[in-house]
């Protein structure tokens, strides 16, 4: 695999990492509505994933990642859109669809 898809797999990982760190193992909806830092935490680290999409996407738009698309389009709503972020929508993906993407990054990079 391209050296440079490598490295951006890691950069995607690490965010997925933080964004677990962040939030703990309780993942409280109430308590990442309430703490304002943890809320822009985490939209820094899917700002990051999101980026490291779309360069992933230009060497090779035939990776086989499945939510690709969604991902590059959510860093660009959380960059350009920061004043219309829908918490509730940053909470389900970080519920439903990071863990998909953790899988997904863990076999690409194996």
């Amino acid at each position: 695999m391209n050296e440079s898809i490598l490295k951006y797999l890691f950069d995607i990982r690490e965010s997925i990492d933080s964004i677990n760190s962040y939030l703990g193992a309780k993942r409280d909806f109430n308590e990442y509505l309430g703490n304002k830092m943890l809320r822009r935490a985490v939209e820094r680290e899917f700002e990051i994933i999101g980026e490291a999409m779309t360069r992933i996407d230009k060497i090779d738009a035939d990776i086989n990642i499945s939510s690709k698309k969604q991902i590059i389009s959510m860093r660009n709503r959380v960059i350009h859109g920061y004043d219309k972020i829908d918490d509730e929508i940053v909470w389900g993906t970080i519920v439903r669809h990071l863990p998909v993407l953790q899988k997904e990054i863990e076999r690409l990079m194996h």
